[in-house]
């Protein structure tokens, strides 16, 4: 079996994407296993959750949109006033960050 180009560059592109993870979707997200602070995480679909959660941050066009799942369940609930428009999508990370800086509160 012959190699085809230069072989100086065998094994793989080294550069990153973005550095933005995939989902399962095919779209960028990032999630992180939470637990929810004293009145819980509103959200559009069913108000107040509360608990361990797992929240996600997703690109949807330019916007970061936080969605929140009660930990290992199938449901995913839009986070309340959680979108927001995004000038560069390589941003993803950091709103993830900062909604998770505010959202976990395992100490109540």
């Amino acid at each position: 079996m012959a190699t085809v180009g230069d072989l100086r560059r065998e094994g793989g592109a080294r550069r990153h994407a973005g550095e933005l993870l995939m989902a399962e979707t095919g779209s960028a997200a990032q999630s992180t296993d939470i637990t929810a602070g004293p009145g819980g995480v509103m959200t559009d679909d069913v108000g107040v959750v509360t608990g361990d959660l797992t929240l996600r941050t997703e690109l949807d066009g330019r916007d970061a949109v936080l969605r929140v799942q009660y930990k290992d369940a199938a449901e995913w609930y839009s986070v309340t006033g959680g979108r927001a428009a995004l000038a560069d999508p390589a941003d993803l990370a950091a709103v993830h960050t900062v909604a998770v800086g505010l959202l976990n509160r395992p100490e109540g």
